[in-house]
């Protein structure tokens, strides 16, 4: 495992290492893994932004996007602890992510789905399409090196995984703030902040171990 350090404006380091991966090969795969409010979508958002701009195809795919619908997390007792692992379709993601894995130039379009924060709070089915001639797929989320099957299947397929670390306190500050954001009173908000949020960020630390890379972020 290794250590970098990166920020918002400044992930020429990232970019120059999947360049490296790169090398002759058709795609790469890039799993961000991060505790909730780590800033993977951020790091995703302006890595995929800076390889475009450098001429290097890209696609985003979030792991939020197989969250259980809120129907569905009702109908299991499951609402209250929204983002667990027990929340989402491992089994569909990690299905989505062989597919992009084994897509070939001249293959069809693969969409993906993408979770909409807000006032609807759900995943959107065949959000993203991901074509043939993209070359790299980042993909972000907290589960991507958790031990429990399906998730501990996600480092055969993917090429490495990169572990966001930041400071504790800034990441509970950005994640009260975007739960407010997206609706709930400050009561609620803390509550799944300092309850459900705070229980799935000791499972994702606990697998930075894990990862190739070790990001620092800024």
């Amino acid at each position: 495992m290794s250590d970098l350090r990166a920020a918002p404006d400044a992930v020429g380091a990232l970019v120059r290492r999947i360049r490296d991966l790169l090398g002759s090969t058709d795609r790469v795969l890039i799993g961000v893994v991060g505790s909730p409010g780590a800033g993977k979508s951020t790091l995703t958002d302006a890595l995929g932004a800076a390889l475009e701009a450098g001429g290097v195809r890209c696609a985003v795919v979030g792991m939020d996007g197989f969250h259980l619908a809120q129907a569905e997390l009702d109908r299991l007792g499951r609402a209250e602890r929204k983002g667990a692992i027990d929340t989402f379709d491992g089994d569909g993601y990690l299905a989505l992510l062989r597919r992009l894995r084994a897509q070939r130039p001249g293959d069809d379009v693969i969409y993906a789905p993408r979770y909409v924060r807000g006032a609807l709070e759900q995943p959107i089915g065949s959000h993203v399409p991901v074509a043939a001639g993209v070359r790299v797929v980042l993909t972000e989320g907290n589960y991507l090196l958790a031990e429990t099957p399906p998730w501990d299947r996600v480092r055969e397929v993917v090429d490495e995984t990169w572990f966001l670390r930041t400071d504790p306190v800034a990441r509970r500050e950005r994640l009260l703030a975007r739960h407010l954001a997206n609706g709930k009173s400050m009561e609620p908000a803390l509550a799944f902040t300092d309850g459900s949020d705070a229980r799935n960020a000791e499972l994702v630390e606990a697998t930075a171990e894990a990862a190739e890379l070790v990001v620092d972020w800024d």
